[in-house]
């Protein structure tokens, strides 16, 4: 029997008056049984509810309520899904989670591939591990859209990416499409595997699906704890050819469809265009609502628009004037993923001669990671150690300054520490350094710094 936990309940409302309290437990709406959030949303919207229920005494029951003008229930659960989540069950050769050092917290390998969370938090899943029974569920209760990996079309090479339940992955997600469900579709682009032809294939099958609304594609990432993948796409002629491949498909949707429905992630025109990166990445109308955020589509296009307004703002002049009268000196954290075009704008800005960044090499994970948001405290305490040096020298005018670390807040979870472990006052105390969590984004960094200086 699965058991929605009650986190709150709000006062005066249906649940208080009938008597619910935190650490009860609802275990049925209506005669059936409540597995996630969503079958609540789907039996709880008329205005009376049968709800079976144990109690903080355990004791069980059913209680009828009802509710005026669509009045909200009151209840907050303590959780989204209430019984197991469903994990993946692929063998998937890219899989990220099967490339972690080893002794990381076991929550960040959790691989899971649940569609639920697909469409309550935005994750992609191969569908591989769909029943018929959840495919009528899905179809019944409309939990769409959806995001789905797809990675490839053609059998053979479904196969050598996710293993021996390939096929069911594109059983269930074209019994979705016929159902009237919505996707967002991803690529995990892999050298000489998924690319080429193969891409070009996919994606003509994927714009056939008129459920098919988005595509985006995001290069191969590795780390160095594997021995499969030694390259992705970094050099530039290999990533021009991920950017020509899906150029016609953007001119065609644009024509047919208002929408630029294909996307390559920002990598591809950062090492396609190393030179002349702002020239040659799309224009931010390009990316519609920024949807593929997470995905790193539209990262660098953000920033580099949030950036140049940020630091040319009268708000950046006058903290750049309080800094220099403090006789204090930042220095911005970065992932090498943000050099050169974060450096430059910067240079060019208000900010310049205030603000600088410091772009640190992940050494922790290794291979081609290099975002920020997967910095390791380890790493970060490292860089600023090495850094230190380069103005120790007493007669030196930067010995003489305070100098202050910026650590933007994405690199740290709700715990407030980094993917190693560490908080912000263990790197401060271990590199011997001042450090100050900002905001991530441009604005709202500057405006936190108008605050504190």
């Amino acid at each position: 029997m699965t058991r929605a936990l009650i986190k709150n309940v709000e006062v005066d409302s249906p649940a208080y008056e009938a008597g619910f309290t935190r650490g009860c437990y609802i275990t049925s709406i209506n005669g059936e049984p409540l597995r996630d959030i969503i079958d609540w949303r789907w039996h709880a919207c008329e205005d009376n509810v049968s709800l079976g229920y144990i109690d903080t005494d355990g004791d069980e029951g059913v209680v009828e309520l009802e509710r005026l003008d669509e009045q909200d229930w009151g209840i907050e659960f303590d959780d989204v899904i209430f019984d197991e989540v469903k994990l993946c069950k692929n063998a998937c050769k890219f899989c990220f989670m099967a490339q972690l050092p080893k002794g990381m917290r076991g929550s960040l390998s959790l691989r899971d591939d649940d569609f639920r969370l697909s469409f309550l938090t935005g994750t992609f899943v191969t569908l591989t591990n769909l029943e018929d029974d959840e495919i009528k569920r899905i179809i019944e209760q409309r939990i769409s859209p959806l995001r789905v990996s797809l990675h490839a079309i053609s059998d053979d090479v479904r196969r050598s990416l996710i293993g021996k339940n390939h096929a069911r992955g594109i059983q269930a997600l074209e019994a979705l499409l016929e159902g009237g469900i919505e996707f967002d579709a991803q690529i995990v682009l892999c050298p000489s595997i998924n690319d080429g032809d193969e891409l070009v294939n996919t994606l003509e099958w994927a714009y056939a699906q008129q459920g098919i609304k988005t595509v985006g594609i995001v290069p191969l990432g590795f780390t160095s704890h594997q021995s499969r993948f030694c390259k992705s796409f970094d050099e530039a002629a290999d990533a021009k050819a991920v950017i020509d491949a899906i150029t016609p498909y953007q001119r065609r949707s644009i024509a047919e469809r208002d929408c630029c429905w294909v996307h390559a992630a920002d990598e591809f025109y950062r090492n396609a265009f190393p030179d002349d990166l702002d020239a040659n990445l799309p224009d931010a109308s390009m990316y519609g609502d920024f949807s593929m955020f997470e995905d790193g589509i539209g990262i660098i296009r953000s920033s580099i628009d949030e950036l140049k307004e940020a630091y040319t703002t009268p708000d950046a002049q006058r903290l750049s004037v309080s800094l220099r009268e403090s006789d204090t000196h930042l220095h911005l954290i970065a992932g090498k993923a943000m050099s050169p075009y974060a450096a430059q704008i910067l240079d060019e800005s208000a900010m310049g001669t205030t603000m600088d960044l410091l772009f640190v090499k992940n050494t922790f994970f290794g291979g081609n990671v290099n975002v920020t948001g997967l910095l390791t405290g380890a790493d970060i305490t490292r860089a600023i150690i090495a850094h230190k040096k380069m103005y120790a020298s007493d007669d030196t005018e930067a010995a003489k300054s305070s100098h202050i670390y910026l650590l933007p807040d994405v690199i740290f979870n709700v715990d407030d520490v980094t993917l190693d472990g560490m908080s912000a006052k263990q790197i401060s105390t271990d590199s011997g350094a001042d450090v100050l969590i900002v905001p991530s984004n441009p604005l709202d960094c500057i405006h936190r710094l108008i605050s504190q200086f």
